[in-house]
């Protein structure tokens, strides 16, 4: 796939072939996301994979909502310390005490930002202008690990407290997200989201 498994050949994949197809179905993650508990999915997800494959955490997604409440950032907010060990004993998730803390802890930030701003979604969006960024990537070697719009991002949202959110975990969510289009020239899924406008 050409965003996120950057040792495969995305255009080895066919149409008809789902990008991921994991336990819990087929996962497209490059479609424009304007949904506020979504968007804070992917970042708890990110999170996540700081440092492993995503593939690896991908296959523990239904895992995660569970474990996580569905993602509620209200609920998630109010973990106490009996919830956080209950997690690390978890195995269907990954068993990290920072991630997990920083869980808690971002779901924290992310209510306080949508207090101050109204909407996670468009404090993101916001980033790169409210619309898509289409990047024009030839090859393999033309895919970036972070942008210019990814480091302010990262800068602002650890400014706010979030944590496990750098440049280059950022630049991810943006991809995932589909705030930057990084599918490669070729590639019939680029075509399909710019008609959709996705």
């Amino acid at each position: 796939m050409c965003i996120r498994d950057r040792t495969r050949d995305f255009h080895t994949f066919t149409p008809a072939e789902p990008y991921l197809s994991l336990p819990g179905g087929v996962i497209d993650m490059t479609v424009a996301v304007h949904d506020d508990r979504r968007m804070f999915e992917l970042l708890v997800l990110e999170g996540a994979q700081a440092g492993l494959s995503w593939d690896t955490v991908l296959s523990k997604r239904e895992n995660y909502r569970r474990a996580f409440d569905g993602f509620d950032p209200v609920k998630m907010a109010a973990w106490d310390e009996a919830k956080i060990e209950s997690l690390l004993r978890d195995p269907g998730i990954i068993r990290n005490r920072l991630k997990i803390q920083a869980a808690r802890g971002n779901a924290r930030c992310f209510l306080a930002l949508c207090e101050e701003r109204g909407s996670f979604s468009d404090y993101l969006w916001s980033f790169v202008g409210g619309k898509v960024k289409l990047n024009r990537l030839r090859s393999q070697a033309d895919y970036p690990a972070r942008s210019a719009e990814s480091d302010a991002l990262s800068m602002d949202l650890k400014r706010r407290g979030f944590r496990f959110v750098g440049s280059t975990i950022m630049y991810a969510h943006m991809q995932a997200s589909g705030l930057v289009n990084d599918h490669a020239l070729g590639c019939f899924r680029r075509a399909q989201l710019i008609t959709s406008g996705a």
